[in-house]
């Protein structure tokens, strides 16, 4: 890229946000510059939370348009959340809207699988972590209810392909965000057929896989008629935002794990080759595909939902203070008051988490949190917690020593949740930047164009152009550790009656 530079595209989508961003590059630095925010809203209509597909897919139109009236546009590259999917019919248009991952459709669906194939060979074949919002128990509850938007489809596509599918006409599926379903084949790296025929899923819908840096097509014609659109390709990234957001980790040292943190949290470290072993399988660490062949192993854990969520459940009219006055609040409140476990179902689905919390910590015999400031406080140092014991897990499965943690994301931002995991995990911190899951598709992009070399010189390039933090451990947290754990892995109970 020179001063007549290449100009590229990235639509990034998360769960509550997405965005369409332009890169440039004068040979030094990275810039990144917002064309178009909107918010992602899920709808739930007779009994089902839904996608709004259209919205969004409208919203990204608009934002490549605004894109392109300020120059023309080269490329374009979409990274999404992973396992949810879009259906298409014989005429390649779109069955239904998504479902959202936390819809209620997969409960018992995993009890099922695991009756007809053990979870020891469901991990061997696939090295993914068991979540119930996984592609795959959402196809055996499609498969098991006889669904007839499962009947009427032609093609399966997850969520990114589904954008590139609807942009360039291409029904493809990207290697990075198919390794999440847990219907990929950890090791051939196509899809796991002979297991999922024998969980009665069809597999005729599956698209073909192609990799990170693949080239679509053109634009639609369509599309292609607005200004600066033109000769637009489009460009298949690293798919799966955290994949992205890994290629845009300025990872420092060889030692070096990464922690994707937004509304869920990934942390992991890459590695050439799965590792399938029974200590990763105790561990429930999950083995993702990432950009130039690469594995991420890692852990998939709560995020800032449970930030997220009880904000917009003590605020519902939308009138919440910002996420750093919080952190403020956090920061004032007493240490160690209570811990939850953050993977605890009962906090996974939307509703009034505060209230969940609470009752958590009146069940598990803590103080309860009645105090806004001290209630965030427990979640954030319940993630540090977690995050300290999934470096353990990981260490363990990989045999690498980990020295050093980099966090990236929104969760970068929270200066106390950084803290408060160097404290936790006994590491070195070193957070940055927030738009490392754009910076990771431009820089997919920019491979394929020719103006980067590889994935060690686009992460050269983000250290250069973004800011970055260092946090440093400090105080003893071993009490809270154990603490932690004994809750964390104590026998699952029933919440008492009301």
């Amino acid at each position: 890229m020179t001063d007549a530079r290449l100009r590229i595209a990235a639509v990034d989508l998360g769960a509550e946000t997405g965005r369409v961003l332009v890169g440039g590059f004068d040979g030094t630095r990275l810039t990144i510059d917002e064309a178009h925010r909107f918010p992602n809203l899920p709808v739930s209509l007779g009994g089902t939370l839904y996608w709004d597909f259209l919205r969004l897919f409208g919203d990204v139109v608009q934002g490549l348009r605004r894109a392109g009236a300020a120059g023309a546009v080269d490329s374009v590259g979409v990274d999404t959340w992973g396992v949810d999917f879009g259906l298409l019919d014989a005429r390649g248009n779109l069955v239904a809207n998504p479902v959202h991952y936390r819809d209620p459709r997969t409960d018992g669906i995993e009890e099922g699988a695991l009756a007809v194939v053990p979870r020891s060979e469901i991990y061997g074949v696939t090295g993914i972590q068991f979540m119930r919002i996984n592609t795959l128990y959402q196809l055996m509850a499609l498969a098991r209810a006889d669904d007839p938007s499962l009947r009427a489809a032609q093609r399966l596509l997850l969520v990114p392909d589904l954008f590139g599918y609807f942009l360039s006409g291409a029904a493809v599926g990207e290697y990075t965000n198919a390794s999440t379903t847990q219907c990929l084949d950890a090791r051939s790296r196509d899809w796991a057929r002979p297991m999922l025929q024998r969980l009665a899923i069809p597999t005729d819908l599956l698209p073909e896989i192609v990799d990170a840096g693949t080239v679509l097509g053109g634009l639609r014609p369509e599309f292609a008629d607005a200004p600066g659109l033109a000769g637009t390709r489009v460009i298949a990234p690293a798919t799966h935002d955290t994949a992205s957001a890994v290629v845009g980790t300025p990872l420092l040292t060889p030692d070096a794990a990464f922690l994707s943190s937004g509304t869920w949290s990934l942390i992991g470290v890459e590695i050439a080759a799965p590792v399938l072993s029974e200590r990763a399988l105790a561990a429930n660490l999950t083995n993702e595909g990432g950009a130039a062949g690469t594995i991420r192993l890692l852990k998939n854990v709560a995020g800032l939902w449970l930030l997220q969520e009880s904000r917009r459940a003590i605020w519902p009219r939308g009138d919440a203070p910002s996420y750093d006055a919080l952190a403020g609040l956090a920061e004032a409140a007493p240490a160690f008051t209570a811990f939850i476990d953050p993977d605890d179902d009962r906090f996974s689905r939307p509703g009034d988490l505060p209230s969940r919390i609470r009752a958590y910590c009146a069940e598990t015999g803590q103080v309860v949190p009645t105090e806004t400031g001290t209630l965030v406080r427990v979640i954030l140092e319940s993630l540090a917690l977690r995050y300290a014991e999934a470096i353990d897990q990981i260490a363990s499965a990989s045999g690498r020593a980990i020295g050093r943690l980099h966090v990236v994301g929104g969760g970068a931002n929270n200066r106390l949740l950084c803290h408060l995991t160097a404290c936790a995990t006994g590491l070195p911190v070193t957070a940055g930047p927030v738009e490392a899951t754009a910076a990771g598709n431009l820089a997919v992009q920019a491979i394929v164009a020719g103006e980067l070399a590889s994935i060690s010189e686009a992460r050269q390039l983000v250290a250069q152009s973004f800011r970055l933090t260092h946090y440093e451990p400090s105080g003893d947290w071993a009490e809270a550790r154990a603490r932690f754990a004994a809750l964390a892995h104590r026998a699952p109970t029933s919440p008492p009656e009301p």
